[in-house]
């Protein structure tokens, strides 16, 4: 283990760190990942975008454990930007972390992705290759004059790749999409695919002995439960989210929309749940390996101490450097 009570961590400019690197914490669910990356972005000028699939969503807080207080002072991206009742998948994700991203490099600030919902990370890992499309500012001035219906019309002018999926949900990305099937209709030639990853990036987990991690999940869903949990579910149902929705967002909604519908009783959805999100953590860990043999590296950090942990990133940043 890395001692560091007797050391000062080097703060991102000592550290000498790629201005576009994308630094990763992953891992199954309660096993400390905000904890770190919040603590890393401290020393780094770090900001942190949020890797998950449900804390896109305002007003589901306690079942999606955003835990907001955890990030004090250090800004956090793509955590409450849909509505509950919206529905999010891998290629809004990937659209919106490349904002995040870009913004964040922008301002010469460091990036930390942070999240335990493996679909996303892989996504971020594999070659995207309409991302490298170049942007057209006088096409997209003439766009932007346009209705998201007048924008929608322009699509029928185009050949659609069947491998590429469009998103009408917002002005700007249409826009982007008739910006990228301009580009190809004027390249004859197909699109090469490249093999190199969307982002340079380093990956370290977080990966508790199975007994802490048990126990950790046990006490992490009884605090919830205490904080809430059903009266959260309660108020969802009372704006209009179906039970439908609400099992479509998880298994803290699924069982506690089933209690509540009066389908189960209150031992069985505690016992059930429980069961569960430690299934999950276990499934969590079953993806990352496959992430691994399809060539992502990840660093499985051996500390326990959340210090000790970024000392241990910092060491293992110097060493790939050296």
């Amino acid at each position: 283990m890395i001692t560091t009570s007797n050391n000062i961590l080097p703060n991102r400019a000592e550290v000498d760190l790629p201005p576009d690197l994308l630094l990763t914490i992953l891992g199954p669910t309660a096993s400390g990942k905000t904890k770190l990356a919040v603590a890393l972005a401290e020393h780094l000028a770090g900001e942190i975008i949020s890797v998950d699939s449900r804390q896109v969503y305002k007003q589901m807080d306690i079942g999606t454990g955003k835990d907001l207080r955890e990030y004090g002072s250090i800004p956090y991206h793509l955590i409450d930007i849909l509505n509950p009742g919206e529905k999010y998948n891998v290629w809004q994700f990937t659209t919106d972390f490349e904002g995040a991203y870009t913004d964040i490099i922008s301002r010469k600030k460091q990036v930390i992705a942070c999240g335990g919902t493996g679909m996303y990370f892989h996504a971020l890992f594999q070659s995207q290759p309409y991302i490298d499309v170049p942007i057209d500012l006088v096409l997209r001035e003439t766009l932007l004059k346009q209705s998201k219906e007048e924008l929608i019309d322009l699509l029928h002018n185009f050949t659609i790749p069947s491998d590429y999926t469009i998103d009408k949900s917002s002005h700007k990305r249409l826009i982007r999409a008739i910006e990228i099937l301009s580009w190809l209709h004027q390249k004859p030639e197909p699109l090469q695919k490249s093999t190199t990853p969307p982002y340079p990036y380093l990956v370290f987990g977080l990966n508790p002995a199975l007994e802490k991690r048990r126990e950790n999940i046990s006490i992490r869903l009884s605090q919830r439960i205490e904080q809430g949990l059903l009266d959260e579910i309660e108020s969802l149902l009372e704006q209009g989210v179906t039970h439908t929705d609400l099992q479509y967002y998880g298994l803290e909604y699924k069982y506690g929309s089933l209690f509540l519908a009066g389908e189960i009783d209150e031992i069985y959805f505690k016992t059930k749940l429980e069961t569960e999100i430690h299934r999950y953590a276990k499934r969590q860990m079953t993806f990352f390996r496959k992430m691994e043999k399809d060539g992502v590296h990840i660093h499985w950090l051996d500390s326990i101490d959340t210090s000790d942990q970024v000392a241990e990133i910092l060491q293992h940043i110097k060493s790939k450097k050296g």
